[in-house]
């Protein structure tokens, strides 16, 4: 494929519709810039080239008038001489030399034509291009989020997740067991050393002596 008909090609590509029809879209835009891209420089290569031909015609057109009138001086020379004939051959070459300065305009005009489409086309690349781009970046910027929701969601509902949290439930129960262990000691009774049991038979003996004379005291007011 030439690369004005690549150029046209792409300018008349929708890139929704490439990316719509790509099964990985990512690639797809990436590609597609690639080549617009390599189409862009070959289309500026292009206009480079004709350019420098214009001016090299230019020249050989300007090396061309000076011919002319070289040939018109050296015809009037040969007539102020009587020579008609050598005046005949200069004017030949006048118009040989004319036809070929012609031909040439015409080509600079040709190359004109060209150089204006060249502009159009490298215009209309461009804005394909930043098209390309800004949905390179769109693209890039939903499948970032697509894939950071996709690890949150496999993060939160995974096996690893749940195999987790069993831990947790093990854990827990563990934790369970010895605050278990640690309050049971409470609910065992207390072993009394032989001077606490001898100390309580005392206070008994003090208690019991003191409710006695309370009775007695009692009886006595009646």
């Amino acid at each position: 494929m030439g690369i004005f008909s690549r150029a046209r090609d792409i300018i008349q590509a929708n890139v929704n519709d490439l990316l719509d029809r790509a099964e990985d879209p990512a690639k797809t835009i990436r590609l597609v810039i690639m080549e617009m891209e390599e189409t862009l420089v070959e289309v500026r290569a292009s206009a480079a080239r004709t350019i420098a031909d214009q001016k090299e015609m230019r020249r050989t057109i300007m090396k061309l008038d000076a011919a002319q009138a070289g040939w018109g001086e050296k015809a009037e020379l040969a007539l102020s001489k009587d020579r008609e004939d050598l005046a005949s051959q200069a004017l030949m070459e006048k118009q040989k030399v004319a036809q070929t300065s012609a031909m040439l305009r015409s080509e600079v005009d040709a190359l004109n034509e060209q150089l204006r489409a060249h502009e159009d086309d490298i215009g209309k690349l461009e804005a394909k291009l930043r098209e390309a781009r800004s949905r390179q970046n769109a693209l890039m910027s939903r499948l970032e989020t697509a894939q950071n929701r996709a690890r949150v969601r496999a993060m939160t509902r995974g096996a690893r997740v749940e195999e987790a949290f069993s831990r947790f439930e093990l854990i827990e129960r563990r934790v369970d067991m010895a605050e278990g262990r640690a309050e049971a000691y409470d609910l065992a009774p207390v072993q009394k050393s032989l001077e606490d049991e001898i100390a309580e038979l005392k206070t008994s003996d003090a208690v019991a002596a003191e409710l006695a004379e309370l009775k007695a005291k009692m009886q006595a007011r009646h």
